[in-house]
């Protein structure tokens, strides 16, 4: 995996200073800790951070074709580049290296802006042509590869993988944008294409974004794909299950290409034990896969990932995590260079880091849960759509909006008695219920934290039109497959993609998730939906595919996920520096915040009140955005 940073004039005319490309690379040496690379020509700077994965002798970057007249640079994995080079090769193309950067630019020669549809894999690049004087930008169709980019008041247009690289640009502005602050605190993240400044945006997964000399504003981005969720019948769900066990095995085949060390996260979960099944299946060697155990039962799954490495003989490499591994606080911020709110952003630096002590490159289970159904939160919206069905809104909208606020907040009662959430949400239609499950502050917990002047900045805003948006376009209305396609809009890319990404490039890292191969999802989303929830049974399809492949009691437990013990962090050994940070200079003089609702937060937490643990998180993370990034 690497890091690509740039500088585009569109007058094309102006020199590029190569110490300001330089700094702005350097912020990302993380990416790419084995090779630089630097070209600069009149009006264009691109630059590049090396981690090497395939052919290490050669394919250094930026990469050119064979006349000069074309140049990239790249991050990702193109699984499919031995084909394509075959190919190209029958067209005329000479190649001089083995690598998949260089299909690039001969694809471009020979497809154009087309060539992007013909990439299978992880990736994002910015090329510039400089006979057409075009500079191309690109995000995979599924976002796991992030590219962030600006214009500044001189035309210029600034871009790199991570947030870092334009902070060190002088000339950009830092205006944070009341709305990303209002989705940071509906959804745990900023929503694509936004960022949390106004003048820096994020290109969308699946998106193109073509500059040309002589443009004085930017276009905007053009999707080249989307989630088909298009039915695919006339096969018995036998011959179902054979067919998903070999789109399973060919995906994770196609990514086991590697010239340093590869091995995978192995979680105790169906997702990524499914993938080392299959890795084992294929390799001849014993696979090496990794985990992380914690102390306390609630969150330890080690027992479970143990079964797994046992049935399939792996090289299996353990780690506890310290349960109150809270050190890394400070370091997220830097590592995210906005505010995140997923506190599971904690144990996935440290298996990244376990994993770089045995790898360079590790396969991962994510994505599966997003298109199978494996969230409890989607048996949950299905419930509540039976009732929306039955009962029109007439009806449903005063009773369950009355009930939904005079039943009290049990935190902590037992789930059967937590009926608030569920009464709230019937009021709504289906959009607006999902945004309200999955928010990480309720509407009415946003309109008390957010003080009269944001809310004055706002102007109405709600984060329910980031989903709004995307659920207009969806290619079903089927509500399962609704959920499904917002889900694979939205948190994939914006937490589970962000969270992996970061975490794994600032250990060098590279790691690549086999169930998320566009094809497979084609092929998956077009399944009825009653096969990715039977009933209340999530994931069954994958599930019967891998009952010959892995023992009945990881395939049907329950889900644990990847958390930590906030709550008890927040009355224990972070309740200094939460109220340090809470209440502090930094979260009063910003302005955004009703300090007397963040003060009762606290007091509320800390007394066993109430749980209000994930706000907090999501606070003490946002002012350490500040203190790293607004300093």
């Amino acid at each position: 995996m690497c890091g690509i940073v740039g500088i585009f004039d569109l007058k094309g005319v102006a020199p590029i200073d190569r110490d300001l490309l330089h700094r702005m690379n350097e912020t990302q040496f993380h990416r790419g800790p084995d090779e630089g690379g630097i070209h600069i020509e009149p009006g264009v700077g691109l630059a590049h951070r090396r981690l090497s994965i395939i052919d290490l002798s050669s394919g250094q970057q930026p990469l050119f074709n064979e006349d000069g007249s074309v140049v990239v640079t790249y991050n990702g994995e193109i699984y499919n580049f031995p084909e394509l080079m075959d190919e190209l090769k029958q067209a005329g193309h000479v190649f001089k290296t083995h690598c998949d950067t260089e299909v690039i630019v001969h694809a471009w020669e020979q497809w154009g802006e087309a060539c992007v549809e013909r990439f299978r894999g992880m990736f994002a690049f910015v090329l510039w042509d400089r006979n057409k004087k075009i500079l191309f930008m690109v995000r995979d169709r599924l976002g796991k590869k992030p590219l962030h980019y600006a214009l500044l008041e001189d035309g210029h247009v600034v871009f790199g993988s991570e947030l870092k690289a334009l902070y060190a640009h002088p000339k950009l502005k830092r205006t944070i944008d009341p709305k990303a602050i209002e989705e940071y605190f509906t959804l745990g993240y900023v929503a694509e294409p936004r960022s949390i400044f106004k003048e820096i945006k994020k290109l969308p997964p699946a998106h193109t974004l073509i500059l040309t000399v002589g443009m004085n504003a930017l276009p905007e981005p053009k999707e080249y794909w989307d989630f088909p969720f298009q039915s695919e019948n006339g096969l018995s769900e036998e011959q179902l299950v054979e067919e998903l066990v070999s789109r399973i095995k060919e995906t994770v085949s196609a990514r086991m290409m590697s010239e340093v060390p590869l091995g995978a996260f192995l979680s105790g979960g169906v997702d990524s034990s499914a993938v080392v099944a299959m890795m084992s299946e294929i390799s001849d060697k014993p696979v090496n896969s990794c985990s992380i155990s914690f102390a306390s039962q609630k969150f330890n799954e080690a027992e479970f990932a143990q079964k797994v490495a046992d049935r399939y003989h792996t090289n299996h490499f353990v780690e506890m995590v310290d349960p109150d591994d809270f050190s890394l606080i400070d370091k997220l911020a830097h590592i995210y260079d906005e505010p995140y709110a997923d506190s599971s952003a904690i144990p996935t630096y440290r298996v990244c880091e376990l994993a770089k002590k045995r790898v360079t490159v590790a396969l991962s289970g994510d994505g599966a849960d997003e298109y199978f159904s494996g969230y409890r939160r989607h048996r949950w919206h299905m419930n509540e759509e039976k009732i929306r069905t039955i009962l029109p809104y007439a009806i449903r909208g005063p009773l369950f909006g009355f009930l939904g606020k005079i039943y009290p907040k049990l935190d902590w009662a037992p789930k059967y008695l937590r009926a608030k959430t569920t009464f709230q949400a019937l009021e709504r239609d289906s959009v607006s219920a999902y945004l309200h499950t999955v928010s990480l502050l309720s509407d009415d917990m946003r309109d008390k934290l957010f003080s009269d002047d944001l809310k004055k900045e706002l102007q109405g805003y709600n984060a329910v039109e980031v989903f709004r948006q995307h659920a207009e376009k969806a290619p079903s209305k089927h509500p399962l497959s609704l959920i499904q396609y917002l889900d694979l809009k939205t948190y994939l890319v914006g937490d589970i993609h962000t969270k992996v990404d970061r975490a794994s490039m600032a250990n060098s890292l590279e790691v690549r998730a086999p169930l998320l191969d566009h094809k497979l999802i084609e092929w998956v989303t077009g399944l009825d939906p009653d096969l990715k929830l039977h009933g209340q049974q999530s994931k069954y399809i994958l599930k019967k595919a891998m009952e010959p492949y892995l023992p009945h009691d990881v395939l049907y437990r329950s889900k644990m996920g990847f958390s930590v013990p906030l709550a008890g962090w927040f009355r224990g050994p972070l309740e200094q520096r939460m109220r340090d940070s809470l209440l502090g200079e930094s979260m009063r003089q910003c302005g955004f915040f009703n300090m007397d609702y963040v003060q009762h937060l606290v007091t509320q937490h800390q007394a066993g009140l109430r749980d209000y643990s994930a706000s907090i998180w999501a606070l003490l993370m946002f002012d350490a955005f500040q203190c790293q990034v607004m300093k």
